[in-house]
Order: structure tokens, then C-alpha cells, then sequence
């Protein structure tokens, strides 16, 4: 039987589950597990629609029971489950509840370790309780900061005779590891759910699995915090104002050479309108790779052109971002640097040497310090904050990959109204 792979469906409307579930199965998904956004959204009678559907495939409802287990675990089974998840963390009297009802209706109990700090403790306890399945789970928001189940699986495997599934990131990069560390079914989401060939994924992933090798996945891994610059590379900056909710774009900053991509750390200057003396020697200051951002009051006298871009060019800046006048526009197109700026003029002011190198500033209404991550293309500027970078990054990277997913639906013939079901979530307050 083992080793199984369960495709987690935790997309949000029927349509698109269905769409995908019937892809996957194709390509050799063994279980397919209705994941808590879909149950939450479409209510109890997806599990009915998909195991009418595929009535020969193991059916996982993913209720993260808390409370009330008995009465959860008989909706879910009574609906088509095969297999009821339950939280690790529920109390013990709520475990043992499910575990008669599992009993009286004849499913399996899955117990989820996410968010458990003692997980072998746990899980053993879970064992005497009588479950029938032990998850090792990184939830999507861990994921973020590029945390991964394998070093908590190695550590429980040698714990339990329960067979273990494993969910949390996992690809056909991973897929075979988990195998080779005692998982005996891998749980898989994005890299199917994400993926422009649904069929495909699901096919290179059950190889990974049945001959535990790693195959290089074409969907993006999760960055850590030493290679942020290289996350931030592959996205753009509306996938990054996305990840922050919607935060982070500067307002009514521009570039002047559109086509060219921006990424680095700021080193931050303060100014007055038309005072260039610390925005040049900011230049100085700055380290390659990186990009000086400039408050100059959003003023109308320049306090860059083209001799500090070249300046900047030739230090290996990753780019400029001026709230405030550039000017020589002509020139600084051609030298081919990333030039940000609110307003472009003629004059120039004077070397006043106002203002400091260093200080949290506001650049196009947002709040910068030195070490920020600043991002910049066609549709504008965003910033990161330093502490949030690791994170931010892979989200950005969700965002994109989510994006590439509809963007191949879309190329089917579906309308993205349709495919979101937008009428459905419109807001009625």
C-alpha cells in the first residue's frame, strides 16, 4: 500500500478542485484530501462530490477538528471520507470521541502534529489513544520563513509504529527524502495545485516518491535568509505588495528607464529640496548591490543627474530612488542603471550639505531605514522591511506561482471572473 501520495486540495471553490483533483489522478494521486479552505468554503458536500467522482480513490477530509470529534468525524464519514483529520492539539477526551466514532463508521483517524512542540511525547500518546495515522506538518505560514518537515519526521519515525504522512512544502525535490526518512504518504498541495500541467507534476512526483530520488522541481523552492537577494529576483513588485497585504508600494515614484529591474538594501539619505551634497556622497557610503534611497522633501529641484548616476554606475549601486526632482533624463536612460524618481526637471540645486546618510526616512509615503530591501520595476517601488525579508520573499514567490497557475487556466479558455468564482466572494455588507 504505502508509499501513498495524497494530493491536499486547499483551493477555495468546487469547480477548481474538481478540475484539479481529476488532473492529478491522472498522474497517479492515490488520496486526495479536501483541504480546510475548500471544506470551509463549499461546506460538508464536497467531500459527497468528490467521492462520487473518483468513488475508488481513499477520500481525506481535512477538518482540523478541535472540539466535538465524535460529531465531526460521523459529518465528514457520512459525507464519503475515508480518512477524518483531526488537530494534535485537541484535548484528549475530544480524540478519544473520534476515535469511536471512527470506529462506529468505519474511517481512519489522522492526527495533525502542526504547531506541536513535543511532537514525539505526542504522538505516542496519540498512538495508546488509538489513531490510526501520524501527520509531521509545516503549516503554509511556517513554509514562509523556510521552515521544512524533514528534520521533525527523522525525529519521530524511530518514535511510532503508526505509518506517517508528511506535509509542509514538499515537491519532487523532497518527495523521495520524505520516503527515504519513513514517511509512508506524502502529502502534496502547490506543486500540483500550482502547477501549469496538472497531470504532468503529479507524475514526476509519484517517481520521486516510488524510486525515492529527488527530480529538480520547476516551481520555486523556499528561500532562507541568505540567499533573499536571489527570491527577489524571480518576482515583481506587485507579487511583493501582495504578500504584504496590499503595503510596502511607494506612492507616485516612477522610473525613468522603464525595462530594467532594481533589487538590493537601502542606504538611506535625508535632504533638502535642491541640496545634492548627501545623495552624492551617499554613493560613497554604499556598499555594490545596494540602492540609495533619497527623502528629498518631493521637491522640484534636482538633486541627481547624470554625473551621479555615473557615479553610482561606477560603484556597482543596484539603483536610486529619489522623492524628489531628477534631471538629465536623456542621459541617465543611456547608462542604463535603475533611476526612481517622484518629479523631473532642468535645475539643479547647490551642494548645501544639509541632511545625514543613515536615518529612517519616508520615500513615497513609506517608511524606510537602511538595510530595507527595496524593489523596483516597471510599476514602481516597494519596500521590505529588513525583518520581514525572509518572509516576504516566499510569499512573493506565492503569490507568483498562484498567478502562473491562473494565468494557465485563463489561457484554456476560462474567464478569470469564472475562475474565481468572483460573484460568489463579492462582498454583501
Amino acid at each position: 500500500m504505502y508509499p501513498v501520495l495524497q494530493l491536499a486540495l486547499d483551493v477555495i471553490n468546487e469547480k477548481r478542485a474538481i478540475q484539479i483533483a481529476s488532473e492529478s489522478v491522472k498522474g497517479g494521486a492515490d488520496w486526495l484530501e479536501i483541504g480546510t479552505p475548500l471544506i470551509k468554503s463549499e461546506g460538508i458536500q464536497i467531500i459527497r462530490t468528490l467521492k462520487k467522482a473518483h468513488p475508488k480513490k481513499k477520500i481525506v477530509a481535512d477538518m482540523k477538528t478541535m472540539d466535538a470529534g465524535a460529531l465531526e468525524v460521523e459529518m465528514a464519514a457520512k459525507a464519503g471520507a475515508d480518512v477524518v483529520c483531526i488537530l494534535a492539539a485537541a484535548d484528549d477526551a475530544t480524540i478519544a470521541d473520534a476515535i469511536k466514532a471512527k470506529q462506529k463508521y468505519n474511517v481512519k483517524i489522522l492526527a495533525d502534529l502542526i504547531g506541536q512542540e513535543k511532537i514525539v511525547s505526542r504522538a505516542t500518546r496519540l498512538e495508546e489513544l488509538g489513531v490510526d495515522i501520524i501527520c509531521v506538518h509545516i503549516g503554509i505560514d511556517q513554509q514562509m520563513k523556510a521552515k521544512n518537515p524533514l528534520d521533525l519526521l527523522k525525529k519521530l519515525h524511530s518514535s511510532i509504529t503508526l505509518p506517517i504522512a508528511v506535509a509542509g512544502g514538499i515537491n519532487s525535490e523532497t518527495a523521495g527524502l520524505v520516503v527515504k526518512a519513513g514517511a509512508s504518504i506524502v502529502i502534496v498541495g502547490g506543486a500540483i495545485t500550482k502547477s501549469k500541467k496538472v497531470t504532468n507534476a503529479t507524475k514526476t512526483i509519484k517517481k520521486a516518491i516510488q524510486n525515492q530520488q529527488i527530480i529538480s522541481s520547476p516551481l520555486f523552492k523556499k528561500y532562507s535568509s541568505e540567499n533573499i537577494y536571489e527570491a527577489f529576483c524571480l518576482v515583481s513588485s506587485p507579487n511583493i505588495s501582495d504578500a504584504m497585504h496590499r503595503k510596502g508600494a511607494m506612492k507616485n515614484i516612477h522610473p525613468i528607464n522603464p525595462g530594467l529591474q532594481m533589487v538590493g538594501t537601502a542606504v538611506t539619505v535625508k535632504t533638502m529640496d535642491g541640496d545634492w551634497a548627501k545623495p552624492v556622497e551617499a554613493i560613497d557610503c554604499a556598499e555594490p548591490g545596494q540602492v540609495v534611497v533619497i527623502d528629498a522633501a518631493s521637491g522640484s529641484t534636482a538633486v541627481w543627474g547624470e554625473l551621479a548616476t555615473w557615479s553610482a554606475k561606477k560603484k556597482k549601486l543596484a539603483g536610486i530612488v529619489v522623492d524628489g526632482a531628477v534631471r538629465d533624463i536623456d542621459e541617465i536612460k543611456k547608462i542604463g542603471i535603475p533611476v526612481f524618481c517622484r518629479n523631473t526637471v532642468s535645475c539643479a540645486g547647490e551642494p548645501k550639505g544639509f541632511g545625514e546618510i543613515g536615518p529612517t526616512i519616508i520615500c513615497g509615503d513609506q517608511q524606510v531605514s537602511s538595510g530595507d530591501w527595496i524593489i523596483g520595476d516597471d510599476s514602481g517601488v516597494v519596500v521590505v522591511p529588513k525583518k520581514d525579508a525572509q518572509e516576504i520573499a516566499n510569499r512573493a514567490l506565492d503569490v507568483k506561482e498562484h498567478e502562473n497557475r491562473l494565468r494557465e487556466e485563463i489561457q484554456r479558455g476560462g474567464s478569470l471572473g469564472e475562475i474565481l468564482v468572483l460573484e460568489k466572494w463579492e462582498c454583501v455588507k
